[in-house]
């Protein structure tokens, strides 16, 4: 069974930047994606950034991209969500996922070619202008 924490959320001015960290443990062979969810009150949970684990390939949003940065410590087992030039907009529930490689999908779970079914209890980021 693979286990996420989370941590390193908080509050941060607009234009500030954050540092998360997401602990994993439990992974199997077919652990292939890590990834940083988002959502926000009132919002659907969306895909905001993917890593694969063998590899590093990475994948954003349009929304996030050139403002965070995925990147993972394999000989930790712990993937980072770096964010900079955060916005309002930006605050969220942010969730790390594990998952496995799909071509296709659909719906909340899915992002950048990978179904995620494991995930964190979730760290708050708030931004304020």
């Amino acid at each position: 069974q693979v286990q996420l924490v989370e941590s390193g959320g908080g509050s941060v001015q607009a234009g500030g930047s954050l540092r998360l960290s997401c602990a994993a443990s439990g992974y199997t062979s077919s652990t292939r994606c890590m990834g940083w969810f988002r959502q926000a009150p009132g919002k659907e949970r969306e895909g905001g950034a993917r890593i694969y684990t063998t590899g590093g390939s990475t994948s954003y949003a349009d929304s996030v991209k050139g403002r965070l940065t995925i990147s993972q410590d394999n000989a930790k087992n712990t993937v980072y969500l770096q964010m900079s030039s955060l916005q309002p907009e930006d605050t969220a529930m942010y969730y790390c996922a594990a998952g496995v490689m799909a071509i296709t999908g659909s719906g909340s779970s899915w992002f950048g070619g990978c179904n995620f079914g494991y995930w964190g209890q979730g760290t708050q980021v708030t931004v304020s202008s």
